[in-house]
């Protein structure tokens, strides 16, 4: 308690929104970014997702547009709200406290923020932010010396999907094939149980080496009129089939595994599904990656909170999903304004996009006395600031309140 009562007496301006002395400004220059920003995310996305599901003329004229500006919407308030509540806070409070600069102005802004998303996102938005929540607090309590990451950590984590149902993202239909033994207790009635594991590697190999050479194009053709071997490159590139041996050699051990069990047990039971997913896990070692270890983990305490509901063991929580999304992305804004070492890159970047690089603005020397080396990956920048709205002077000797 006593270092969420520490804080600091800079002013909004000379901590958060440097380029401009006005709350009011800034709060408006954030939010016309991220709406330029999200718009060019979400008009593409919803009109790919749109074609590939092969829409009807009557949604691109009456649904499409306002899908795409709901969403948009959506991510806008969220950029624009947390300066906003970053500078209602400081004010109500008279001080910086070093909750208040990421979490407290992040929860208000996300809760706010998500209401407005269609109801059908939420849920697929939550699991996303929870699970980068998690990796974050993990990264926070390495850093701090409470716990030691596992040798092959992720390994360990993917093996504990072991949940019946957990494989619904990654099933596909098989193709018929009538011939081969296959035991009664099997579902896969089209398939015998060698072809069924068969197909499940190379379906799932297929679509993990072309995730990857997906997310490759835009690079490689940037650089293919002075570098033609850059195609090459994308089509053999060894992180492509690392994915997607991970993703075939998961599906297959945990679908081998199971229809091995039906045979030796001569019955289908919820404990195969948990041995199968615990030898599923080791595929993990063709593709260390905390980013799925953490989602697979995620997905296996989401369906055991939802079995416990089933089974009456658990109170169900109407707006559990809004919650969760807004304390996970106050959790997520709390690493990037005090200690962005410990968020994921990836998302690290993203809030750079959605506020035009402003979220680097911040004065994180002055946040250092917090402890958390907050100007640690920001070198010797410091902001040039307007005397004439600086309550403080950046070179004092900051005494924590």
């Amino acid at each position: 308690m006593a270092a969420l009562s520490k804080s600091i007496p800079h002013s909004c301006y000379e901590l958060g929104h440097t380029w401009n002395p006005s709350c009011t400004f800034s709060t408006l220059q954030v939010t016309a970014g991220a709406l330029e920003v999200s718009f060019k995310i979400y008009a593409p996305l919803y009109l790919i997702a749109a074609i590939l599901r092969r829409r009807k003329k009557d949604y691109y004229k009456k649904r499409l547009l306002p899908e795409i500006l709901q969403s948009t919407s959506f991510l806008t308030a969220n950029g624009g709200l947390y300066i906003a509540f970053f500078c209602i806070l400081r004010k109500l409070l008279g001080r910086v406290y070093s909750w208040s600069a990421g979490f407290g102005a992040a929860l208000p802004a996300s809760y706010i923020a998500i209401l407005i998303e269609r109801k059908s996102r939420r849920g697929l938005l939550t699991i996303y932010m929870a699970n980068l929540a998690t990796e974050t607090i993990f990264r926070m309590a390495v850093t701090r010396g409470l716990v030691k990451p596992m040798k092959h950590g992720e390994v360990r984590y993917s093996s504990c999907l072991g949940c019946k149902d957990g494989l619904n993202g990654f099933a596909f239909s098989a193709l018929k094939c009538k011939h081969g033994p296959r035991h009664r207790c099997c579902k896969h009635h089209q398939d015998n149980c060698i072809s069924y594991c068969v197909k499940g590697f190379i379906r799932m190999f297929s679509v993990g080496y072309l995730i990857q050479c997906c997310l490759k194009v835009p690079s490689a053709f940037r650089q293919a009129f002075t570098k033609p071997s850059r195609l090459l490159w994308l089509l053999y590139n060894k992180e492509n089939f690392q994915l997607g041996a991970f993703l075939g050699s998961f599906v297959s051990i945990y679908k081998g595994t199971s229809c091995l069990l039906r045979w030796m047990r001569n019955l289908d039971d919820e404990l195969h599904a948990l041995i199968a997913g615990f030898l599923a896990g080791i595929s993990m070692f063709f593709y260390k990656s905390t980013s799925i270890s953490m989602y697979l983990f995620s997905k296996l305490v989401e369906t055991m909170y939802f079995k416990g509901i089933e089974a009456g063991r658990f109170p169900y929580f109407p707006h559990a999903d809004t919650v969760i999304y807004a304390v996970s992305t106050a959790i997520c804004f709390q690493a990037a304004v005090m200690e962005v070492q410990n968020l994921r890159p990836s998302y690290w970047k993203f809030l750079l996009r959605l506020t035009k690089g402003r979220f680097a603005l911040m004065n994180r020397k002055v946040l250092d006395v917090f402890g958390t080396e907050a100007s640690k990956h920001f070198g010797d920048f410091t902001p040039k600031l307007d005397p004439r709205y600086v309550l403080c002077p950046i070179d004092m000797d900051v005494q924590l309140g």
